[in-house]
Order: structure tokens, then C-alpha cells, then sequence
């Protein structure tokens, strides 16, 4: 239903609609959290309802495809589950050595002290398999797949990471640049990963590691966000070199790299899955 032969008004209506779907789920998803929150749930209780929603929100794009393209999820593969979220996951880590280790090179990082918390930590390594999941099915399956099916690649690769970036604006200490730089950082990124292994795997390992290293085992804001890490670390420099109260991803070691690895994804062949006709 999002190939081009699809008349103009009936693509807009289903992108439009799919895309207040999936950021409905994506509230409900928060859910696991709150009630945390709210009643201090047991960490076995809380890592479970993070998969279950994580596993709903992935069932309801999966029903999505069944009803608007009517087939199945082509970038569900279950059979690449396992494989394609491992090498994302591992992606994401990389990126994240990489990135605060050229910032404490350049003298803006160096570790203050470690706390080994370890219900914070697992706590932490849930809550962002949700986001991970909630934000890539509806970035990069809802609004990069039906933009690149229609209008190709570059387009959607272009629209889905300004997107991305700029519904960031919002976020705690967020400012014009911090938004472009996870536009081209993270949504070119992301947007490049899933195209390229044609799954939705791939792009939701990148974004759940991501998070998890940035914020919870290195000490930065998540998005202008804290959260408890293991590592508290001395952050000092211009904000260019750290991030500053946003984040590392603010930074240009993040803008440099995220760009780097976006066009080696985009440079490498490899089969694809879902993401073309």
C-alpha cells in the first residue's frame, strides 16, 4: 500500500495515521516506568513488562503491515532477530567508546568515580530497550520505509533525520544545534542501518546501546536527560567538545562519527529486506 502506484491522498493518510498510531504506542509504552515510578516494582516485575511492551509494540507494527500492505512485516524477520540486534547492539557500544574516548583524549572526559549499582544499571538496560524499540518502529518503519518507497532513499534518508532530530527541540537544555546534530548523527545513522540491512533489527540494537552507554555506563546526559550511571565522570571543555548539559550527542566527536559510520553503512552492500520493492 506505500508503493508509488498508491494515489498521493491515500499514502499521506496512511503515513499520517500510522505515524499517530505508533506515537500513541510509544506513550503507553512509558508505562513500565511510571509505574515503577510510582510503586518501586520488584526489578524482575519491571524487566518484564519492559519486554511485554517491547513485544506489543512490535506485534501492533507487524498487525500494521498484515493491514495496510497485506503481508507480512518484510523487516521482522524473525529469523534475523537474534543476529541483526547483536550487531547492532554492538554498533551502538563502539560508537560510544569511540566518541567519549576522542572526547576524553581532547581532555574534556576523565572518569570522577564508579558506582557499581547494579538494579539501577539493569533497570536502565530495560527501560532503553523500550525506547529503542518505540522510536525506531516508528522513525525508521513507519516514516523512513514509507518516504523511501515513494520518494527513494535520499529523501527519506534527508526528511526521517530532520525529523528525528528536531522532535528532540523539546527535550531538557535542547537547542537548534543539538537537534541537527542528532539529525545527521543518529537519524542519518539509523535511517542508513535499517536501510541497509533491510530489517528493523539492526537500527533498534544501534538506538537501545546507544542510549544505555551514553547515559547509564558513561555518565552523560541522554538527551539533555540524566540518569544514574556506573561511571560519574568530570565533564569539562567547551560544549562543542562535550555535549554540555545535553549530552555527548551534542558534541562534534558524535557529529563526526555518527556522519562517519552513516556513510559506511550507506557505501556497504549487503542484501536487503523490506526497505524496497
Amino acid at each position: 500500500m506505500t508503493r508509488t502506484d498508491t494515489p498521493f491522498w491515500k499514502w499521506l493518510l496512511l503515513l499520517i495515521a500510522g505515524s499517530f498510531l505508533f506515537i500513541l504506542a510509544y506513550g503507553f509504552s512509558s508505562i513500565p516506568t511510571a509505574l515503577d515510578e510510582a510503586v518501586n516494582m520488584p526489578l524482575w516485575l519491571q524487566a518484564i513488562l519492559c519486554v511485554l511492551t517491547s513485544a506489543g509494540v512490535l506485534a501492533l507494527y507487524a498487525l500494521w503491515w498484515k493491514w495496510t500492505e497485506k503481508r507480512k512485516a518484510a523487516d521482522l524477520p524473525m529469523r534475523r532477530l537474534a543476529g541483526d540486534t547483536a550487531l547492532g547492539f554492538g554498533v551502538g557500544i563502539l560508537f560510544f567508546i569511540l566518541v567519549t574516548g576522542c572526547i576524553a583524549l581532547l581532555g574534556g572526559y576523565r572518569i570522577g568515580s564508579v558506582n557499581w549499582d547494579w538494579n539501577a544499571l539493569i533497570k536502565s538496560l530495560f527501560m532503553f530497550l523500550v525506547v529503542g524499540v518505540g522510536e525506531e518502529v516508528l522513525f525508521r518503519g513507519i516514516v523512513f520505509r514509507m518516504i523511501d518507497d515513494r520518494w527513494g532513499t535520499v529523501v527519506a534518508l534527508v526528511v526521517s533525520a530532520l525529523i528525528f532530530g528536531f522532535v528532540h527541540i523539546s527535550n531538557n537544555n535542547a537547542t537548534v544545534w543539538s537537534s541537527l546534530a542528532i539529525a545527521v548523527e543518529a537519524g542519518l545513522l539509523l535511517g542508513a542501518a535499517y536501510k541497509w540491512s533491510g530489517t528493523l533489527w539492526v537500527p533498534i540494537g544501534i538506538h537501545w546501546s546507544w542510549n544505555y552507554f551514553q547515559g547509564p555506563v558513561f555518565g552523560f546526559a541522554v538527551s539533555g536527560n540524566g540518569t544514574p550511571s556506573l561511571i560519574t565522570p568530570v565533564i569539562q571543555g567547551s560544549d562543542w567538545l562535550t555535549g554540555g548539559s545535553f549530552g555527548a550527542e551534542a558534541s562534534i566527536p558524535a557529529f563526526v562519527l555518527g556522519l562517519t559510520l552513516a556513510i559506511v553503512f550507506l557505501c556497504v552492500p549487503r542484501r536487503t529486506a523490506g526497505t524496497s520493492r
